[in-house]
């Protein structure tokens, strides 16, 4: 099919291969426009504009659609079949959503109507959901709304980090997203309108969050440990210093200590108290430092007393 993708960061671009390896002619690949990065901050394109350039497709990166004539109108020159959007981070006005024959096909990494918005993979671990996965959904003028196409369920175990969701639901999104089209071409694909019940929002992740509140139960804390990781990363501060925290893992005896108190340190982690139960920091990083076990980090510091804040 004559397609035009629209996606920007990492997680869009294994579903903007697996268009092209489909023998698909993607006439227009949208991202959002280069942005500092690094320590440099030097000006750079985001992962989908860089694979779109090494396999050879045009490229286009309005700052904006909704209101921009210019760009509306250099998209519909295109005159694609479908547009398929993953992650694009720009809202699609109904200007947009009215150019491809078969409207705009929208990869979401979570299970429709749970976890509408911007962060569901981070939203569905901090929540303690035992499942995610992918849904094809046709996109509407609201956000995350409109009927779903295909959807698959992924596992999420007790040890699933945000990044390991991440790359489960990247890969499960591309391979789902060439069946979609395979049913559309051959007529078959069906769509069936979002529950009305069920529907939660996956607000944007604010770096604040990361911040670990000793006050609340170890099982949450385990949980945000797991969604941060890899981004923002949970953190602490202990004596002044900052601590991110990259493993954790709950600890079923009692804690019987002001939360964030430092109970304990050995080869199973520095054990801390929380506003209900211990948890375990497992692998951890002082600020300028390497990822270490948590013990080999706490090396040479006097514990006694210390509370985590």
């Amino acid at each position: 099919m004559k397609l035009v993708f629209a996606g920007t960061p990492d997680f869009s671009v294994a579903a903007l291969e697996a268009l092209h390896a489909a023998g698909h002619e993607i006439v227009g690949v949208y991202t959002q426009p280069d942005r500092p990065a690094g320590r440099g901050q030097k000006l750079t394109p985001s992962p989908v504009a860089q694979r779109a350039v090494e396999l050879g497709l045009p490229v286009f990166k309005p700052l904006k659609l909704r209101g921009n004539d210019e760009a509306i109108a250099e998209l519909r020159a295109l005159q694609p079949e479908l547009m398929v959007v993953v992650a694009y981070g720009l809202i699609l006005p109904q200007a947009v959503l009215d150019i491809p024959l078969h409207g705009c096909f929208n990869i979401h990494a979570s299970l429709l109507p749970r976890w509408r918005g911007a962060a569901p993979i981070q939203r569905a671990i901090l929540a303690g959901d035992s499942e995610s996965g992918v849904t094809i959904m046709k996109m509407d003028a609201g956000l995350d709304t409109g009927p779903m196409l295909l959807i698959e369920t992924t596992p999420i175990t007790p040890t699933t980090t945000a990044a390991e969701l991440h790359d489960a639901l990247q890969a499960q999104g591309a391979r789902l997203i060439v069946e979609a089209l395979r049913q559309l071409e051959a007529g078959t694909l069906r769509e069936t309108p979002q529950p009305a019940d069920g529907a939660t929002y996956a607000h944007k992740l604010d770096k604040a969050e990361a911040r670990l509140d000793w006050t609340k139960t170890a099982v949450e804390l385990e949980r945000a440990v797991r969604g941060f990781n890899p981004v923002p990363v949970a953190w602490t501060e202990l004596a002044g210093e900052r601590l991110r925290v990259f493993a954790a893992a709950v600890d079923a005896a009692p804690a019987d200590a002001e939360p964030g108190s430092v109970l304990g340190v050995d080869g199973n982690g520095l054990a801390i108290a929380t506003g209900s139960g211990r948890l375990l920091l497992r692998q951890v990083q002082w600020a300028g430092g390497k990822v270490l076990a948590a013990h080999q980090a706490m090396q040479g510091r006097d514990l006694g007393r210390a509370r985590l804040a």
